[in-house]
Order: C-alpha cells, then sequence, then structure tokens
C-alpha cells in the first residue's frame, strides 16, 4: 500500500513549479494579439458563413429574394 506523505508532497510541488518557463511581458502581449486577431477573423468568416447558408435557406424556402 502507498503511504501518503505530505511533506514529500510539498516538496515534490517545489521541485515542478521550479521548473516553470513563464513567459516573458513581450511573449504574452503577442499571443494575445495574435488570439485576438484571430478571433476577428474566425468571426467575421462565421458572419459571412451565416449569411451565405440563411440566404440559401430562404432561397429553398421561397421566403428570400
Amino acid at each position: 500500500m502507498i503511504k501518503f506523505r505530505p511533506i514529500q508532497y510539498v516538496q515534490e510541488i517545489k521541485n515542478e513549479v521550479k521548473k516553470v518557463v513563464w513567459p516573458t511581458k513581450r511573449e504574452t502581449t503577442v499571443t494575445s494579439i495574435m488570439v485576438l486577431i484571430f478571433v476577428f477573423v474566425a468571426a467575421i468568416f462565421f458572419l459571412i458563413a451565416d449569411q451565405i447558408l440563411s440566404w440559401f435557406v430562404g432561397l429553398i424556402l421561397g421566403i428570400g429574394g
């Protein structure tokens, strides 16, 4: 049976946290800007796709022009 040792557990957590490489402020800024750009592009894409599908369904159902 495996015993739980809280002190050893906390020491292992500290060792793992020391290995974490945090992004720099510049990396965080660039990544955030890229995410916002891709969200904007995706929003435009889905807006256009929705308008085309809406127009097409309207034609099929005879309620579009």
